[in-house]
């Protein structure tokens, strides 16, 4: 039974106060004001001035108990939000049904008909007998809720106040059922609406919050969900945005964080904000799921978590969740540095057998943090970004091997990167900010499907390329930022570099026959020696393609002590291993080209 009682008629419906409904939302969205502001103030306050001033095992505990604080004040945060959403959409439906209802009431005044307590409307006689000319008698209708399910009869009543009272009827009885069925469905998501027992929030509890928020945004998709601008360009969705009320903004990021926080265009305090609450959402989301898949997401999730709440190193910019998501192979955008308060921006993009696992969240989220913190020493600040926005193909045999990579992933995950970009570029407070797009192997094809765009990578100054196999184009003047704004770093020991053309039989024959990288190189090489076409076109770092190629570490060799080795395929953004090709991209990064160190192209 549902707050209108179990039997809701025309009358109840009609008196129902909405407006003490939203109330009630307000209060529940003061307690969730409340509790997030106390989160933030632990979070960027109590726990670093407790880090920064205290040392110890009593310092350690402190911390661990602030962190579970915060951590029930986030829960309390979006709980609260969901019920304040959740009061608001009911009072939404409830007054739809209420013009229903009174639209029809207001129709029966004025035709001088009479509504029953039971939905009922009768009506005067009117109209003539074809025999006696007599004014035809008034009758009764009852309402039919759905009156396209009810079987014609066949009969028409020849008196015209009939069909008049009927629709009058049918109206007032759709009304009470579908305000009968608004109830019902939000009074069952009230009842889920509430904490376990004691101060803890284990992952079970954000198990059900997630089931809690899902219910939610099905019952809120006419209240919000509609209104989300998916089909408007990062320009249109940063208006939007700035255009809603703090109440509305509110509901939004406590409903859709999964879809506040991946727009292009949102702000990125805002999307970091909804990813961090998103995240807890999907954490308790694949806790309760089976399977390596839902296992493998959920330890690259707890590791990013993990970071978040970690303390910076010096020099090391704060982290920023632009994007996180479970689906397909996984989804997590992370920048170090504000992209919308830096002057220069950089975004990375990885490649072949890349998805959301603890070795992403750990080496991948890495490479930007070093990048970044290079970055920053040249002088105007700098955020740089791991895109990991679009599913990268996954070989089967996790070997590295390009058999199985096209170019469709590279399409799909271009109009996506190129999208990011332009929101990047919508909401960055500098006038003219300095905009680097990097891809590294199969990512650096992914960059060069971006370009390819319509418009290009909107407001992207510099691309780099680094262990790229090829970018989809032969030559560095299509890319649409000029050949002197494209670089290229290329370890001569790093095989992927060095792919020669799929068309190549060789190729073929020697991956069918041995399989990998390793021997489409040996193999390729031996077959067509001195060839410029690598695995994808032209070699970015060849004469012939015209990009600036900068140094960078020659990298382990193919073969050594140890066996085959691939490592100088994976050594770019290291500042130990390869700390030329870094600083190298730093320059490139900070708008301080000119100082990059060339070598020769190939």
């Amino acid at each position: 039974m549902g707050a209108l009682g179990s039997t809701l008629t025309w009358a109840k419906l009609r008196e129902v106060r909405c407006a003490e409904l939203e109330e009630a939302a307000d209060g529940w969205g003061r307690a969730s004001n409340r509790a997030d502001a106390a989160r933030d103030r632990i979070d960027t306050q109590l726990v670093n001035d407790l880090r920064r001033t205290q040392k110890g095992e009593a310092a350690q505990a402190a911390v661990r108990r602030l962190r579970r604080l915060s951590m029930n004040f986030q829960y309390v945060y979006t709980e609260c939000g969901l019920l304040r959403t959740t009061l608001n959409s009911l009072a939404h439906e409830l007054k739809a049904q209420q013009r229903v209802l009174q639209g029809a009431l207001d129709d029966a005044a004025a035709l001088k008909f009479t509504v029953h307590p039971d939905g009922s409307v009768t009506y005067p006689a009117a109209g003539e007998g074809l025999v006696d000319g007599k004014p035809l008698a008034g009758g009764r209708a009852s309402g039919v809720p759905n009156p396209g399910l009810a079987s014609p009869s066949g009969l028409v009543a020849p008196n015209p106040n009939a069909a008049k009272a009927q629709d009058i009827a049918d109206r007032v009885a759709r009304a009470v059922r579908t305000a009968a069925d608004v109830d019902w469905r939000y009074a069952k998501i009230l009842r889920a609406l509430k904490a376990e027992d004691g101060l803890g929030v284990p992952t079970s509890t954000w198990t059900d919050a997630a089931s809690d928020a899902a219910a939610v945004r099905q019952a809120a998709s006419g209240y919000l969900k509609r209104e989300i601008p998916h089909d408007a360009t990062p320009a249109e969705r940063k208006a939007w945005w700035e255009g809603l009320t703090d109440e509305q903004r509110e509901e939004y990021l406590a409903v859709y964080p999964d879809q506040i926080g991946n727009l292009d265009g949102i702000p990125a305090l805002v999307r970091d904000a909804a990813n961090r609450d998103n995240l807890q959402l999907l954490m308790g989301k694949l806790a309760g799921q089976d399977g390596e898949d839902a296992a493998t997401k959920l330890a690259a999730l707890r590791e990013i978590d993990r970071q978040l709440e970690a303390v910076s190193r010096p020099g090391e910019p704060p982290m920023y969740l632009l994007g996180i998501g479970d689906q397909g192979n996984g989804r997590a955008i992370v920048s170090y540095g504000n992209p919308d308060t830096s002057r220069n921006v950089a975004a990375y993009v990885p490649g072949l057998n890349t998805s959301l696992d603890s070795e992403f969240a750990r080496g991948d989220l890495g490479r930007s943090r070093d990048l970044a913190i290079a970055s920053n020493r040249h002088g105007e600040s700098t955020a740089a970004i791991t895109w990991l926005g679009y599913d990268a193909p996954q070989s089967p045999d996790g070997m590295g091997t390009f058999a199985v990579a096209g170019g469709a992933k590279a399409e799909g995950g271009g109009r996506a990167f190129s999208g990011f970009m332009g929101g990047l570029a919508a909401t960055n407070e500098h006038e003219d900010p300095h905009m680097t797009a990097i891809g590294h192997s199969y990512g650096s094809r992914t960059v060069g499907a971006a370009t390819q765009q319509e418009g290009g990578i909107p407001g992207v100054d510099d691309i780099v390329f680094v262990g790229s196999p090829g970018v989809g184009v032969d030559s560095a003047d299509d890319l649409g930022v000029g050949r002197d704004h494209v670089f290229v770093g290329a370890a001569s020991n790093d095989i992927v570099t060095k792919l020669p053309a799929k068309e190549q039989f060789a190729v073929g024959a020697a991956e069918m026959l041995i399989g990998g990288p390793a021997a489409a190189y040996l193999f390729g090489d031996l077959a067509d020696p001195g060839d410029d076409d690598v695995w994808f076109g032209k070699d970015p770092a060849s004469e012939s393609f015209g990009a600036r190629r900068f140094e960078v570490g020659d990298g382990p060799p193919l073969v050594g002590a140890g066996g085959l080795s691939t490592d100088a395929h994976s050594q770019y953004f290291d500042p130990v291993a390869d700390k030329n090709s870094l600083d190298n991209m730093a320059l490139i990064a900070a708008g301080r080209s000119h100082m990059v160190r060339t070598e020769d192209p190939r």
